[in-house]
């Protein structure tokens, strides 16, 4: 049996991370694109979403389906500049949490000695594992894959494949503390900081107050927004503050606008914290 015939379907929470790919495959086709993944369409082939997708029923699903591909577009250049930020510090441990489709094992340059831990549970990193034999794919760093549920002992199933927290580690959670209830967050956190030596750095989206109301209310069954149940803090930097993190927060219309991406709609409310934080462990 083929890879592709024995592929299991993405279903649940995990099949958002092929709608991810598939929003980073049509920025890699963008002439200015901010980045380049070249294994995303591949992905969101696999997931039966290329060379499209159902188009939204009405006009203000298209519009919240365009809101939301666009802070996929900028999330994803703020974490990528974090990452290296990070490695130039002298990081060489990364864990991506909630890994998904994600191929920045592939498509970023690593410093020597980079070893690169993917978290997620055994699903998403079989359906992944197999486009990755179809396309040849071949990591630029050293990359460890952890089946392992973020509501279970993740912890141990990451230290048994190797990772060293006496050491700085940058750690990312990406499009994931949304799906986690507020007490599964505050854990997600303790842990984190549990293994994260002094050095260490964390790159976090949070959804921005208000987001599960505007989106979620109306959401079809099933989308990703229908699977949503968790805001930002009011005070995020505080937040991180309790948890042992000096942190950053910037909203993607500030982040938009540094990568020449600027949104021209004016906000329709006061903007408070963004939900794009930057964090280092003193």
């Amino acid at each position: 049996m083929s890879d592709e015939q024995g592929r299991v379907q993405p279903s649940g929470v995990w099949a958002t991370a092929v709608g991810v790919a598939r929003v980073r495959a049509l920025e890699t086709e963008r002439e200015n694109a901010l980045f380049r993944d070249p294994l995303a369409q591949a992905f969101a082939a696999a997931g039966g979403l290329w060379p499209s997708s159902a188009p939204p029923a009405d006009e203000a699903a298209r519009r919240r389906r365009l809101a939301v591909s666009f802070s996929i577009v900028i999330r994803t250049k703020f974490l990528d500049d974090l990452l290296r930020q990070a490695s130039a510090s002298g990081v060489r441990q990364v864990v991506l949490l909630g890994a998904g489709m994600d191929s920045r094992a592939f498509r970023m340059d690593w410093p020597e000695g980079t070893r690169l831990f993917e978290v997620d549970t055994a699903a998403p990193l079989d359906f992944k594992a197999s486009v990755l034999r179809q396309e040849q794919a071949v990591a630029r760093c050293e990359r460890i894959t952890v089946a392992a549920d973020l509501r279970e002992d993740w912890p141990g199933a990451l230290a048994a494949a190797g990772h060293d927290p006496a050491v700085p580690t940058v750690w990312i959670a990406e499009g994931l503390l949304i799906y986690l209830p507020q007490d599964a967050v505050e854990l997600l956190l303790a842990r984190i900081g549990a293994r994260s030596a002094v050095g260490s750095w964390m790159g976090l989206t949070l959804g921005s107050r208000g987001v599960i109301e505007r989106f979620g209310a109306d959401a079809v069954p099933g989308s990703a927004a229908s699977m949503w149940v968790s805001e930002m803090p009011d005070d995020p930097v505080g937040w991180l503050a309790g948890h042992g993190w000096e942190a950053d927060s910037h909203t993607l219309r500030e982040r938009a606008a540094a990568y020449g991406r600027p949104i021209s709609v004016p906000p329709q409310r006061a903007e408070g914290p963004g939900g794009l934080i930057s964090a280092v462990r003193r």
